[in-house]
């Protein structure tokens, strides 16, 4: 008994042919019919009654036939599970992240895949959320991991999405600031402060909105490199915006350097909020491995909420 003899007469039930079977499975006609009848010959059992309307499961046929389709399913599972080890063990997946997504939080998750698959090839970049959706849309990366609120859903009907993470924008100030002493801001405080702001058009926006309501504040600089940013607050320098997510386990904080806090009494209370989540193409299919890796992003993420 080999296990081809079992997948033909499996593919010939399903068909009730031995020639359709044999299209299916790429095979002649006659290899299909001569296995069938060494396997009956070894069982000492006809499995199957044939004529021109095709070929019929015997009844002593059937219990062997529900056993061989059993053997198959379970072929089919070992094959599955190798080739996802070997995916998991050779394989790679590219990715791109906003700078907010840079966080001791998603470190740690790449960091524990890494341990359990040492192998494995991890690409991540840091892109502005519009560029993470043209690579996704060109096929550069497998998936992006963006600020939601900055892409226009509407005009990308081929993009798949799916929020992660809810986060505040907090005003970051020095720990010798006065005022770090406060538990929360208004926007009264923060008129005429220098600020060094994160450059993307959603902050650029949400920074004229309100100094067009409130007042000036003196741009220092603006950077798309969040360690630079949070440095020149940690010197004094300025204070800064950034999202509360990006805080979460920052050495800044942790050691005080930097003190987060909320700002309340702004009239677009929604635009000092912002959903983080997935972005993938409805075409790109998601090898386990990718699976996997999302997983573990989404378990370290869900110790945030």
């Amino acid at each position: 008994m080999h296990i081809e003899q079992l997948k033909y007469i499996v593919e010939v039930t399903k068909t009730r042919s031995i020639s359709i079977a044999a299209q299916n499975l790429h095979v002649s006609q006659s290899t299909i019919s001569k296995a069938i009848t060494n396997l009956e010959k070894e069982l000492g059992i006809n499995l199957f009654t044939r004529s021109r309307l095709g070929a019929i499961p015997t009844a002593e046929g059937k219990n062997i036939i529900k056993k061989a389709y059993e053997i198959v399913v379970k072929l089919h599972e070992i094959q599955e599970e190798a080739q996802e080890q070997t995916s998991l063990i050779n394989g790679e997946i590219n990715l791109s992240a906003s700078a907010s997504f840079f966080t001791p939080i998603l470190l740690k998750s790449l960091s524990n895949f890494k341990k359990d698959y040492p192998n494995f090839r991890i690409v991540m970049t840091e892109k502005k959320s519009p560029n993470i959706i043209e690579a996704v849309l060109q096929g550069k990366i497998d998936f992006g991991l963006a600020m939601i609120d900055e892409i226009d859903w509407d005009a990308h009907e081929e993009l798949v999405f799916e929020t992660l993470l809810e986060g505040e924008i907090m005003v970051c100030v020095n720990k010798h600031s006065p005022l770090a002493f406060s538990d929360y801001l208004t926007p009264e405080e923060l008129i005429n402060e220098t600020v060094v702001m994160y450059d993307g058009e959603m902050w650029k926006d949400s920074i004229s909105l309100f100094m067009n309501r409130y007042g000036p504040m003196n741009i220092l600089f603006t950077s798309n490199n969040t360690e630079v940013i949070k440095q020149s607050v940690s010197e004094g320098l300025a204070i800064s915006f950034l999202m509360d997510i990006a805080l979460k386990d920052d050495h800044y904080v942790k050691s005080g350097e930097i003190i987060p806090l909320p700002l309340i009494n702004f009239e677009s209370n929604h635009s000092y909020h912002r959903s983080f989540g997935l972005v993938r193409s409805k075409k790109k299919h998601f090898s386990f491995a990718t699976r996997e890796f999302l997983k573990c992003i989404k378990l370290h993420f869900s110790k945030l909420e």
